[in-house]
């Protein structure tokens, strides 16, 4: 909705400035209701490949099975980023320090562009900004090493009480957004999770974290890094990898397995943000009773595969 509503701002700026002589002539009041839904999503065909070019004209949206009418339809190619690291550094990862930051600066590499923005915050039982928004990957990959050497000189970001339990992974993904993006427009916004997914810590759960990202338009995609057992995942392995599945899928991202092509990977997700499309409608539900809407985006043409946001909460 932010998003959307940004775009119409340049022309209600326009709109105001006849606004005194519009009032002279005593014309009537005009209220208009901005609460559109918007939803971010890429399209892929049955191999896998993005599909680009598509028009409003391909597309339903229906809101718990309710069709919709398509208010605003954009392409996104062009909105710069605004991109999310949230890195465990919990102990379950302590074999994986090294890859990740190996893995981060390949990926900053790979998808960061000038106009794009990204932020690091490294989480165990505390959350920690290792790097506030910049351009630069040397400045975000250094925050990350010199806290992975021990420093702890930080600003913290989430709850400040004492935590017996080592990993925060829900209340790092909802502080991630109510934080960092709740207030950034014009912007594709995205949190790349790096972890396995196992969490003990959180004030939030998962669903909280999934509400956040989905109310404030954030794809969330993830890197999972599973240390196994004689080759073996055990019971807490299975449940970071359904954890970090759902969380991915519910809010129109992927998770990867880090030991999967990581570069394929990174081009995958760099592909998906500069490949998006957006849709807005105005939903025909007009109650605002906190409960869940779930939203399909459907396509006329048959064999291509929408991925997006299952849903939002209605504040």
């Amino acid at each position: 909705m932010r998003t959307i509503f940004s775009r119409l701002l340049l022309a209600a700026a326009s709109f105001a400035i006849l606004c005194p002589a519009l009032h002279a002539q005593n014309f009537p009041t005009i209220h208009v209701d901005t609460r559109l839904i918007d939803t971010t999503f890429s399209v892929r065909d049955t191999n896998g490949q993005l599909v680009h070019g598509l028009t409003q004209n391909d597309f339903t949206i229906t809101e718990d099975g309710v069709p919709q009418t398509i208010r605003f339809f954009f392409r996104d190619t062009d909105l710069p980023l605004s991109i999310g690291l949230v890195i465990d550094s919990s102990g379950s990862q302590d074999k994986f320090v090294k890859a990740h930051e190996k893995d981060i600066e390949a990926f900053l590499h790979q998808i960061l562009e000038p106009n794009d923005q990204a932020f690091a915050i490294c989480f165990g039982n505390y959350l920690r900004m290792v790097s506030d928004s910049t351009s630069s990957p040397e400045k975000i990959t250094s925050g990350i090493h010199r806290f992975n050497k021990g420093e702890r000189n930080f600003p913290q970001i989430g709850p400040k009480e004492d935590r017996d339990l080592g990993t925060a992974l829900y209340d790092a993904v909802f502080y991630s957004v109510t934080e960092k993006f709740s207030n950034i427009h014009q912007r594709r916004k995205v949190i790349v999770v790096f972890s396995d997914g196992e969490e003990n810590s959180s004030e939030h759960d998962l669903l909280d974290a999934i509400e956040a990202a989905q109310n404030n338009d954030v794809l969330i995609y993830a890197i999972r890094y599973t240390e196994l057992t004689h080759g073996q995942m055990n019971a807490r392995d299975r449940y970071g990898v359904r954890a970090l599945n759902h969380l991915t899928e519910q809010t129109g991202g992927h998770a990867f397995d880090a030991q999967s092509n990581l570069s394929q990977a990174f081009a995958q997700i760099a592909d998906d943000l500069r490949s998006l499309y957006e849709i807005a409608y105005q939903s025909t539900n007009h109650e605002r009773d906190g409960t869940y809407r779930k939203v399909v985006i459907h396509t006329t043409q048959p064999g291509l595969i929408v991925r997006a946001r299952t849903g939002y909460y209605a504040r």
